[in-house]
């Protein structure tokens, strides 16, 4: 008998992908009024009002100690590092290498929680991270149009990627010792603190910004990160972090028809067939093995 889809989770997915696709909007309309600090740090701190005034609603205690490690590292990795390497890289090279890069992250995620969190090598899953990573390039390279690209741009993707591999490793068993808007809230917390040395650039940049930036950076704290990490870890915490992450892969597909309806971008005919093996390769990563018959 086939184990029944979780279907509050799948839901999750479904609205963490969407959150997650729309703020490439946000950023852009966001980034040419603040630097790289400054959007990071407005967007955490948003974010962290929205989820201490729901932990407030819903009488979220402190997470249990066991789960500190586990929110702190990832807090400074994913919250802290990641958002600031990445609206960095960004204005490095061309948005085409920046996805392309980035999207070392789920392949990481996949080795790491093989490996660290003994979650094995499913051949399927494998399988459709080779498929979905191949779309992701191609949709790159039909964004890249002979963009730019510096060592050090490159390099900060690079460092991007790893480090949103190496929180969600460390997210995953927190979640067995405190909730994930616990995990969240707290891990967005810890994040601010780590931005706060950006904080001078904020007030300044934010004096000077026009509505539409300071309405992008409130949009990317309440629902690509309040939102979306804390339905990312209701989810994660109902699966393997290799599935999660190979799930994301449908957000450069998602993208493709965001910035089409949302900004007229028409896609190529290569973004399209990027994007469509980026949902195949999902379907085929999240399908179930079978299992054979014991005789």
């Amino acid at each position: 008998m086939k184990p029944r889809i979780d279907r509050r989770a799948f839901a999750a997915v479904l609205v963490t992908l969407f959150c997650w696709a729309s703020s490439f909007v946000a950023i852009r309309a966001a980034a040419r009024d603040f630097s790289p600090g400054a959007l990071a740090l407005g967007r955490l701190l948003i974010g962290s009002i929205s989820l201490g005034l729901i932990c407030l609603v819903r009488r979220e205690g402190w997470p249990a100690r066991k789960a500190w490690r586990g929110i702190v590292v990832s807090g400074v990795l994913w919250f802290g590092l990641y958002m600031v390497v990445l609206n960095w890289g960004e204005q490095e090279v061309d948005a085409g290498t920046a996805a392309m890069i980035i999207n070392i992250g789920p392949i990481l995620i996949a080795l790491l929680s093989g490996w660290l969190l003994k979650e094995g090598f499913p051949r399927r899953l494998l399988a459709g991270m080779a498929v979905s990573f191949g779309g992701a390039v191609v949709v790159g390279i039909s964004m890249s149009e002979g963009g730019h690209a510096s060592v050090l741009g490159v390099a900060l993707c690079v460092l991007g990627a790893v480090a949103y591999s190496a929180a969600v490793i460390w997210q995953k068993p927190a979640l067995q010792h405190a909730s994930a808007l616990q995990v969240t809230a707290f891990g967005c917390f810890v994040g601010t603190i780590t931005c706060l040395p950006f904080a001078g650039q904020l007030a300044a940049q934010i004096a000077k910004a026009p509505p539409l930036a300071t309405a992008g950076i409130v949009y990317l704290g309440i629902f690509p990160t309040a939102v979306a990490f804390t339905t990312w870890a209701y989810a994660l915490a109902r699966t393997t972090a290799g599935k999660m992450g190979a799930t994301t892969y449908v957000v450069p597909a998602m993208v493709i028809v965001m910035s089409w309806l949302a900004l007229g971008e028409v896609p190529k005919p290569l973004a399209f067939a990027g994007g469509l093996s980026c949902l195949l390769g999902v379907a085929i990563s999240r399908g179930r093995q079978k299992v054979r018959p014991q005789t």
